[in-house]
């Protein structure tokens, strides 16, 4: 069942996405050639304690760092490790922080270097597939119509989504009911209302929708080799749109339909 959370929640889940989308800016001006995804992760997690939060991955289910970082055809979940980021790789880095109890989630994609105009591509075509399902996200509107919108302008490109990894609900718990998929039909499953937190996560293959896990139980590569790439945003729904609650900018934090 998706909770509606208070007034208190909200603002303790402002307060988590902004750490969050603090630790991505800080990625954002250390991503170079020459740096490793381990690297990385200390930066992220330095940036997290230091606004009196905890990293919300560590310890997850086992899961041994503050960050996954996904390089090329790794998914998502990929460990931070001594791997050296090349030119014209791409990374997902993934982050949650918890304030006081409550998460905020969200991956991006970067590139290092310069990267090649299919990697470019990719990476647009899943950053704004995001921004087209955050566009449908309201009061009253089916949750399925979100995972359509997104789903479908993916394809309009010839990419594909996973069907094993999803979006999810967010709150005191980093994984909350409902899951949200990239994918599907309309008007089905539950209507959203104003204030339901959600992370609303597109992931999208260049070439088949196929996965596979790796020995460590963790890191999901795309079965057939092709890149991927993944990015996310927590968002609280509005009675007419929703508030992006990882961001730092005031130009993307409100989303009107």
């Amino acid at each position: 069942m998706i909770t509606q959370k208070s007034k208190r929640e909200i603002e303790l889940m402002r307060k988590a996405g902004e750490i969050v989308a603090l630790a991505h800016q800080a990625v954002a001006k250390a991503i170079r050639p020459g740096i490793t995804t381990y690297e990385i992760d200390q930066i992220v997690e330095k940036v997290i304690l230091d606004n009196q939060a905890t990293p919300s991955f560590k310890g997850y289910n086992g899961f041994p760092s503050a960050t996954c970082t996904s390089v090329n055809d790794v998914l998502v979940h990929g460990f931070p490790s001594k791997q050296i980021l090349k030119e014209g790789d791409i990374i997902s880095v993934d982050i949650g922080a918890c304030y006081k109890g409550y998460h905020g989630d969200s991956a991006w994609t970067y590139a290092v270097g310069k990267v090649s105009k299919e990697a470019e591509h990719l990476m647009y075509v899943t950053e704004q597939s995001l921004y087209e399902g955050l566009k449908i996200v309201k009061a009253g509107v089916h949750l399925s119509d979100v995972s359509n919108t997104i789903g479908e302008y993916v394809y309009s490109f010839g990419y594909s989504v996973p069907y094993e990894y999803t979006g999810h609900g967010i709150g005191a718990s980093l994984h909350e009911d409902p899951a949200i998929p990239n994918y599907g039909p309309k008007g089905k499953g539950p209507i959203l209302k104003a204030g339901m937190t959600l992370a609303i996560e597109p992931m999208v293959h260049r070439g088949k929708p196929f996965t596979k896990v790796m020995d460590d139980d963790w890191t999901v590569k795309t079965k057939d080799g092709s890149l991927a790439a993944h990015y996310e945003h927590t968002v609280l729904v509005t009675e007419d749109g929703c508030e992006i609650l990882t961001t730092i900018s005031k130009e993307e934090t409100l989303l009107n339909g």
